[in-house]
C-alpha cells in the first residue's frame, strides 16, 4: 500500500503539488474548500476528516496569515501527532505559524515553485521550534519528489529566492520608471544574460568564473550608489499587465515556460544528477 500524503489547497500550485506526489507514487488526498477546484482534482474533497492518515501534509491555501491559520488548525485537529506539516509559502514567517501549533516542531516552511510538478527548486524553512527530525523529514520527502531542496535555517521574510527576486524587481521597475528602456527592452536584457547562466551557475558561482570577487567588487562600487532602494512597491506595479497582449498570447507564453521549465529540469539531471 503507498504512502498517504495530504495536500490541502488546490489553486495553481497545490494541483502542481498533488501532481507531484501523484507522480511519485504517493496516495493523494485532496482537499479544498471551493468546489470549483475541487472539480479539477479526481477524488478531491473538502472533509478535512480525510486527512488522518496521512503521515505528511503540504498546506497550499492563499498567502493571507488568517486563512494558513484556519487551515492548519483543521488540519492539526485530524491528523496524528507525529504527523509532519508543511506550509507552501512564499513570504510569511514560519515562525509565526508555529506560535499557533499545537506540536509546533513537526511543522516546516515548505516553498514550492510553479510548475511544482516539474522544477527541482525546494526552500525548507526551519521556523524557532522546527526539531531536526522535522527538517529531516522534510529533505527526506524533498529527495523522494525530485526536488533539490535548499535549507533556509534563518526565518526572514521572503527567504533566498524571493528577497534575490525582489530586489531585481525593484530595479527593473526603477528602470522602467525612470525612462531607461521600456518593458520589453528590459525583459529581453535579462532573458538573454541572466537566463543563460543562472539555471546553471547561480550568483556566486557565476561571479567565480567570470573574474571572481574582487573583480565584481570594483564593478559595483560606483553603481550601488545608484541603485533604488525604495521601501514600497513602485506605483506602476498597481497596472494589471506590463505587458499587452491577447488571451491567446498569454497563453502562448504560459505554454513557452511551462516547456522550458522542462528543459531545464531535464538539463540539470544531466548535469547535476539525481537530488
Amino acid at each position: 500500500m503507498s504512502e498517504q500524503v495530504g495536500v490541502v489547497g488546490l489553486g495553481l500550485l497545490g494541483r502542481g503539488i498533488a501532481e507531484c506526489f501523484l507522480k511519485h507514487g504517493f496516495d493523494v488526498v485532496a482537499v479544498d474548500r471551493s468546489e470549483e477546484r475541487r472539480a479539477q482534482v479526481p477524488g478531491a474533497t473538502s472533509d478535512f476528516a480525510q486527512l488522518a492518515g496521512c503521515t505528511f501534509v503540504v498546506e497550499s491555501v492563499t498567502e493571507d496569515m488568517g486563512t494558513k491559520d484556519e487551515a492548519l488548525a483543521a488540519i492539526e485537529s485530524v491528523v496524528s501527532a507525529t504527523t509532519v506539516i508543511a506550509s507552501n509559502t512564499s513570504a510569511i514567517p514560519i515562525s509565526a505559524l508555529q506560535q499557533r501549533r499545537a506540536h509546533p516542531t513537526r511543522f516546516v516552511g515548505m516553498h514550492w515553485a510553479e510548475p511544482a510538478q516539474i522544477t527541482r527548486f525546494m526552500e525548507l524553512i526551519c521556523g524557532e521550534q522546527t526539531s531536526p527530525e522535522t527538517l529531516a523529514t522534510a529533505e527526506t520527502m524533498a529527495r523522494r519528489l525530485g526536488k533539490d531542496p535548499c535549507v533556509v535555517r534563518k526565518d526572514i521574510p521572503g527567504f533566498i529566492v524571493n528577497r534575490i527576486g525582489y530586489a531585481m524587481y525593484r530595479e527593473a521597475l526603477h528602470l522602467l520608471d525612470t525612462g531607461v528602456a521600456d518593458a520589453e527592452t528590459i525583459d529581453r536584457a535579462v532573458r538573454n544574460a541572466l537566463g543563460l547562466w543562472a539555471t546553471v551557475c547561480g550568483p556566486f558561482r557565476w561571479m567565480d568564473i567570470t573574474g571572481g570577487p574582487a573583480a565584481y567588487a570594483r564593478g559595483m562600487k560606483p553603481v550601488l550608489p545608484t541603485l533604488c532602494n525604495a521601501t514600497v512597491p513602485s506605483p506602476t506595479m498597481r497596472r494589471e499587465r506590463f505587458h499587452e497582449c491577447s488571451e491567446e498570447e498569454a497563453k502562448r507564453w504560459e505554454e513557452l515556460y511551462q516547456r522550458h521549465a522542462q528543459r531545464v529540469t531535464e538539463m540539470q539531471r544531466e548535469y547535476f544528477g539525481e537530488p
